[in-house]
């Protein structure tokens, strides 16, 4: 069953070839081919339009800028090997887990464009390594004194939590961020600590028909893949693969778009795998554009904090979103909504079906409105800052192995809604269901059994 029926089209382009090699593009895995491959872009899209190729090799670049009517394609063989100099990446205002700030460039970015895409058998490596902090807790002892050894810095956050930092100004910018908030916006302040500010590997804003297809996304600074205000968007068939070990390195962020397709693709990184967003708290309120005509089918996701994520940053709203017949190992949780105080904004109309989960180590299924309560307990907040969740289905749901079945946790002053649970088999260590602040919760045909053994 199909429960939403719109259209994504895909771009077309001129078939006129330009090759890199012919702007001076050398795929020697050293020559910096930055202006090559941009001036290459710019021609085509200047002449109407075409494919640029990148042939097999090693082309070591700096940030790429897509521009209209323009396929860039990576041949089989071909690597785009992004500097690991933060320097090559100038500060610009993005927007970034909801928020508008100031972030290092992306590798590969777009604004306002058309007709976009990147196609093909190539590898796009982001180089993230020397941008990512690491929290000891996820590593094993030898790869921690490693990197101690290594150079770069330490700070010890609350509760005793040591997390390494590539450098100082990448630890002196978190610090400046915990302080200020995600609010801070002065570009001198910014500069001095940018080595903290990582960028997407690809962040697309404002852009239409989009394609992705084929290529491999891996080692990327923060989220991967990034389209935010866009629309008729189509990925297919590609890889996204970082360490699941790397911090905010979620596989795919859809952000404030609408009529997406998302299909037949495999996401392993180390944070949510396949995520929908709408802004965060009164600015996303304030911009009021919601998420929605989003179809995705036929997806994996190894690793990762949660398989199918829709929040937290959801102010503007999320509605009409399906996902179908999709596999999730070893993914921290399976599906999960979640949002907290603050927020506001409305999560409706989501279908969930054919999902076959295995090896969690925590929820098959979870919907919390509570997510970081603490950070605003004690605080008055109005009705417009109480999120809502309402009118979901689940259905034809398998997970093998988990700790927590289905955990749905709302609000006193909001409770979640309208939950239709059915066809659904987990094997669990805890066999009870969590329910609170939950209403009309429909269940039918729903079998938890106990996990037996050293599962999880």
């Amino acid at each position: 069953m199909k429960y939403l029926n719109f259209s994504v089209t895909e771009p077309e382009f001129k078939d006129t070839i330009y090759s890199v090699r012919e702007f001076g593009a050398k795929g020697d895995g050293f020559t910096n081919n930055t202006e090559a491959i941009n001036n290459a872009i710019t021609h085509a899209s200047e002449n109407g339009g075409g494919v640029v190729t990148v042939p097999r090799g090693i082309f070591f670049t700096g940030p790429i800028t897509l521009k209209n009517d323009v396929n860039l394609h990576l041949q089989a063989g071909a690597v785009l090997l992004f500097s690991s100099n933060v320097d090559d990446y100038p500060l610009v205002m993005v927007n970034y887990e909801g928020s508008q700030a100031y972030r290092c460039t992306s590798p590969i970015n777009a604004k306002g464009a058309t007709n976009i895409a990147i196609t093909g058998k190539g590898v796009i490596n982001g180089s993230g390594d020397p941008w990512r902090p690491v929290k000891k807790f996820k590593v094993p002892d030898r790869r921690w004194r490693k990197l101690i050894s290594s150079g770069g810095a330490i700070n010890v956050l609350n509760g005793g939590e040591e997390t390494w930092w590539p450098t100082e100004r990448a630890r002196i910018g978190h610090d400046l961020l915990s302080t200020y908030g995600p609010n801070l916006k002065d570009y001198d302040t910014c500069y001095e600590c940018r080595d903290f500010l990582r960028p997407c590997l690809v962040y697309l804003e404002d852009c239409h028909n989009i394609l992705i297809k084929n290529v491999t996304f891996k080692n990327s600074p923060a989220w991967s893949i990034h389209p935010f205000l866009c629309d008729n968007i189509t990925v297919k068939d590609i890889i996204v693969s970082n360490l699941d070990t790397a911090q905010n390195s979620d596989g795919i962020d859809i952000d404030c778009c609408h009529n997406v397709k998302i299909l037949d693709s495999t996401f392993d990184v180390g944070d949510d795998g396949i995520c929908m967003k709408s802004g965060k708290n009164e600015e996303g309120r304030a911009r009021g554009i919601p998420t929605f005509n989003v179809y995705i089918n036929n997806c994996t996701v190894f690793h990762g904090h949660g398989g199918f994520v829709l929040g937290s940053e959801m102010s503007g709203g999320l509605h009409n979103i399906e996902i179908s017949e999709c596999t999730f190992i070893t993914t921290d949780c399976g599906v999960k909504l979640k949002s907290c105080v603050g927020r506001g904004g409305v999560i409706e109309n989501i279908y969930i079906h054919g999902i076959n989960m295995m090896h969690l180590p925590k929820e098959a299924i979870v919907f919390t409105t509570g997510y970081d309560i603490d950070s605003h307990e004690g605080q008055e907040v109005s009705e417009e800052e109480i999120p809502e969740f309402r009118n979901v289905i689940v259905e034809n749901i398998t997970c093998t192995h988990c700790v927590t079945p289905i955990s749905i946790v709302g609000l006193k002053e909001r409770p979640i809604h309208d939950i239709t649970l059915k066809n659904i088999r987990i094997a669990s260590r805890q066999l009870e269901k969590v329910y609170k602040y939950a209403e009309n919760i429909k269940e039918q045909n729903v079998v938890i059994t106990e996990l037996l053994g050293e599962h999880y």
